[in-house]
């Protein structure tokens, strides 16, 4: 294998691993502290993509001026859906089985409102714009700066929310809860404070994801779904409340797929994360960085 191609895969790989590991973590938030099982998770992804897609082509202004802006928005919708829907279902659950439970019921549901809102507003054609595609060339290896940006911009959000979580008062008070929820409440934590802005947390994570992957691929309505199919076995590959666990599983994931999809073919693509998936959970069903 020749550099170029290397670096090629490589790079793909790590934009791939990128974009996995800002939504899973934002799923990761919510399952691990909550346990509320959004399957509509990948949809605020898909959301994300096309709201900034649409403020891109309206002004005209670079996307990454209405990145903020996107995730604000995800971040406010986030507050509104966890009042509006999973803090009643939260109060009135029996168990935090019972929680996981419900939500995944809702969170169907809440797929299908999504995806059909989408089909109304943008249609159900895919849906693209050209952003910094000009390709870089170093030493034989050709990388376009939009995948740069967007692995960087990745890595810096990750990086920055699992520094947050390590280095703050609030991160502290939001591992503790990802411990033990019971022995967080018992300390003094304010859980029903701090449930909403985790939640909001993780929708924002993946309203961010969504507006980096539209500057590299174009997006239909139905691209979350298997989004969150792939932030689930990302959370369960890096360990079920491991934040830092879940940004190496992705970029681990990312890498293979990226490399197995060339020396093989790009139809095993979903093979290949489902092979790695069940492989992970037959020797380490509790994922491979869980403490």
């Amino acid at each position: 294998m020749d550099l170029s191609l290397f670096a090629d895969l490589a790079v793909n790989g790590l934009v791939i691993g990128g974009i996995y590991a800002v939504i899973a973590i934002g799923l990761n938030l919510q399952y691990g502290l909550m346990r509320i099982l959004n399957i509509a998770h990948g949809e605020f992804l898909m959301i994300g993509a096309f709201l900034t897609f649409t403020l891109h082509t309206v002004t005209g202004a670079s996307p990454l001026l209405w990145l903020p802006v996107v995730v604000a928005l995800c971040f406010g919708g986030g507050l509104v859906l966890h009042r509006l829907v999973f803090r009643r279902l939260a109060a009135t659950s029996k168990s935090l089985d019972q929680v996981e439970e419900r939500s995944l019921i809702i969170g169907f549901g809440l797929m299908f409102i999504l995806q059909n809102a989408a089909n109304l507003i943008w249609g159900a054609d895919i849906r693209g714009y050209d952003f910094m595609s000009e390709p870089l060339k170093y030493a034989g290896v050709v990388v376009t700066k939009n995948r740069l940006l967007v692995l960087f911009l990745a890595v810096a959000a990750s990086v920055g929310l699992i520094l947050l979580l390590q280095r703050t008062l609030l991160g502290k008070a939001v591992r503790g809860m990802l411990q033990s929820p019971l022995g967080a409440w018992l300390v003094g934590i304010d859980t029903q404070r701090l449930h909403p802005f985790v939640f909001a947390l993780g929708i924002a994570m993946a309203g961010l994801a969504g507006s980096l992957l539209s500057m590299i691929y174009e997006v239909s309505p139905n691209i979350g779904e298997t989004y969150t199919v792939m932030a689930l076995i990302v959370i369960t590959l890096g360990g079920l409340g491991s934040i830092g666990g879940s940004f190496a599983a992705a970029i681990l994931l990312g890498l293979v797929e990226s490399f197995g999809t060339h020396f093989t073919n790009p139809s095993l693509k979903m093979l290949l994360s489902y092979g790695i998936f069940v492989l992970i959970l037959m020797t380490r069903p509790k994922g491979l960085f869980a403490k």
